[in-house]
C-alpha cells in the first residue's frame, strides 16, 4: 500500500521567482533597485563608505560612479544584497513609525543576534547571510515568516 501525502490548498498565490542568473531579469530590476538603495542610503543617514561595505566592498569610485549614472547592470550578489536591504527598509516602516524605522539600524541592538552591536555594524560584519539574518528576524517579528 502507497501511501501519499497531499498538502491542503493554499490559499496564497505562489510567489514568482525571478531567476537573478538571468541576464534580462538583471538588467529589468537593476536601474530601480540601485534608485532604491540610495534612497535607503540617505534615510538611513549612511556615510559613502558604509554604503559601500553594504554593497560588498565596492571602491569609493565606483560608488560614486554609479550614483551617477545608476543605469549599470548589477551582479547577482549586489542586487541580492539590495533585495534584502529593502526589504529590511520595509518591515521597519511596517513594525515602527517612520522615524524609528529609519534609526533603528544604527542603534545599540540587545537582541542576541547582534549583542550589543547596531544591526548596521552586524550587517557589515557579517554581509550578505547578516542582511538575510536580520530580514528574516524583523519578517517574523510582523508575521510574514
Amino acid at each position: 500500500m502507497e501511501l501519499a501525502y497531499s498538502y491542503p490548498v493554499s490559499r496564497f498565490e505562489p510567489a514568482v521567482v525571478v531567476d537573478l542568473n538571468s541576464r534580462v531579469a538583471r538588467e529589468r530590476l537593476s536601474k530601480s533597485a540601485l534608485k532604491g538603495f540610495f534612497n535607503l542610503v540617505q534615510a538611513w543617514g549612511l556615510r559613502d563608505d558604509e554604503a559601500c561595505v553594504l554593497l560588498g566592498g565596492l571602491s569609493s569610485s565606483a560608488f560614486y560612479e554609479w550614483k551617477k549614472k545608476p543605469g549599470r547592470l548589477l551582479e547577482v550578489d549586489r542586487i541580492t544584497r539590495i533585495s534584502y536591504l529593502l526589504g529590511i527598509y520595509k518591515a521597519l516602516h511596517i513594525l515602527y513609525g517612520d522615524e524609528l524605522a529609519d534609526l533603528w539600524v544604527k542603534l545599540p541592538n540587545s537582541n542576541v543576534i547582534f549583542a550589543g552591536k547596531s544591526p548596521l555594524d552586524y550587517m557589515q560584519e557579517g554581509g550578505l547571510l547578516a542582511m538575510q539574518t536580520v530580514r528574516k528576524l524583523l519578517d517574523a517579528r510582523r508575521g510574514g515568516v
